[in-house]
């Protein structure tokens, strides 16, 4: 079978990966791929925030099977216009991603369908952004209702910093078009989790957790970005958890969904926080997260396409994934100056050596590749993955990988699960 994965992070570096060792996938396609993603698929040429670049790569290719890696994509439409002419892809429709295009459509639909969500105000003017926030004490989250690479969130401590926040990105000048309308929500405190389900359109399925790292700095401290490192372990959710939360959240998604006429396949992305009144959804993404799924599929033994078949086809059940008990953990390498300014283009060396340390792989997220070297292109640079039988342990090992990894101005975090093993 010849499938193609669309994308270029570390996200799709992972599924690359993973699909690779399933017996029936004869050909791997990436478009367009990054440095590393060379190593294990055929990188071809495409701009993937373009449908019509995307349809005519797809249709000179003739897949199998279509992964789609990215949000933007399925914004686009991408799932609606390969299914209208046959073509197998994996993910959600443009209705169905709406959950994760539109912040304020994905807070209407918790409230009809009553998902435990923070308390909320959607903003399409200053007036409206100074009249909701006489409803919040603070802190006070500020986001931006479109797309914005993770980075359309602010936390302010005081209403006057919101309505500074609310100004920029109403006027287009934190990030651009999505932040047109924002979305004010109750600071919520507790255990973030990442939680994800597969679903064919009726049924879901759970992959393990995972447990991101968003801020820039250690102790959570920073600017947010797309994610500076995740782990996961059996013990993050454990089974009474997780069937509560396919209970009153996945499965109520799914179903709220198909009332509306929207068929929701592929993966569900259940961002939430643990508070003391219980689980609350933060937000929802229709794919993969990053850099979740690198811990994630570390830990997955069964066959990935299997379950993307699955998906697809309509037969999702709890026996589509097999996982292994091993801990692993995440330690994304950025660029200085992320998530704002950064350089590019600053030799790497060391990824070798540190895939030689006992259960580590480099995934690549911002990289480029000239003949045998390696070259930061973005501001995620590399997610080092590890897995051992103890969170200490693959945490030791992610760390020892990281120290073999020299490219200039490189940023980490150094706390990469530690509050889960000051809890252990």
């Amino acid at each position: 079978m010849k499938v193609l994965v669309i994308g270029s992070g570390g996200r799709e570096h992972a599924l690359v990966w993973k699909l690779s060792q399933s017996p029936r996938v004869s050909k791997l396609y990436c478009a367009p791929g990054n440095g590393g993603i060379g190593n294990e698929a055929e990188c071809l040429p495409a701009d993937q925030k373009s449908l019509d670049s995307l349809l005519v790569l797809a249709h000179q290719v003739q897949p199998d099977l279509t992964v789609v890696g990215p949000e933007l994509p399925l914004q686009l439409g991408i799932v609606d216009e390969f299914q209208r002419r046959g073509w197998r892809i994996f993910g959600p429709t443009k209705a169905a991603a709406q959950l994760e295009s539109s912040k304020s459509f994905a807070k209407e639909f918790m409230q009809r369908y009553r998902i435990p969500t923070g308390h909320y105000a959607i903003c399409d003017s200053l007036d409206e952004v100074m009249e909701a926030l006489s409803r919040f004490s603070t802190p006070v989250v500020v986001k931006a209702d479109g797309l914005a690479a993770g980075k359309g969130v602010a936390i302010c401590q005081t209403k006057d910093e919101a309505v500074l926040t609310a100004t920029d990105m109403l006027a287009g000048k934190m990030v651009g078009l999505a932040g047109s309308r924002v979305v004010l929500e109750e600071y919520l405190e507790g255990d973030e989790i990442s939680f994800l389900v597969l679903s064919d359109g009726e049924r879901v399925a759970p992959l393990v957790a995972a447990q991101d790292h968003k801020r820039i700095g250690d102790g959570d401290s920073g600017p947010n970005t797309g994610g500076m490192g995740a782990y996961s372990t059996a013990s993050l959710v454990d089974e009474q958890m997780q069937n509560w939360l396919v209970q009153h959240i996945a499965r109520p998604v799914v179903e709220g969904m198909k009332a509306e006429d929207v068929d929701y396949k592929g993966i569900l992305y259940c961002g939430l926080m643990v508070t003391a009144r219980g689980p609350m959804v933060l937000e929802f993404n229709c794919r993969f997260g990053d850099p979740e799924t690198q811990p994630i599929l570390m830990r997955l033994e069964s066959d990935l396409l299997d379950a993307i078949e699955a998906s697809i086809d309509g037969h999702v059940s709890d026996g589509d994934f097999r996982w292994s008990k091993d801990a692993s953990v995440c330690v994304v390498m950025s660029s200085g100056g992320y998530p704002g300014v950064f350089e590019i283009g600053k030799k790497i060396t060391g990824i070798e050596d540190a895939e030689s340390v006992e259960g580590v792989k480099v995934f690549h997220s911002g990289t480029s590749r000239i003949g045998d070297a390696y070259y930061t292109a973005g501001g995620r640079v590399l997610g080092v993955t590890a897995s051992a039988a103890e969170l200490s342990s693959a945490v030791k090992r992610a760390y020892e990988a990281v120290s073999k990894i020299r490219f200039e101005g490189a940023h980490y975090r150094k706390d990469i699960a530690a509050r889960a093993l000051k809890k252990s």
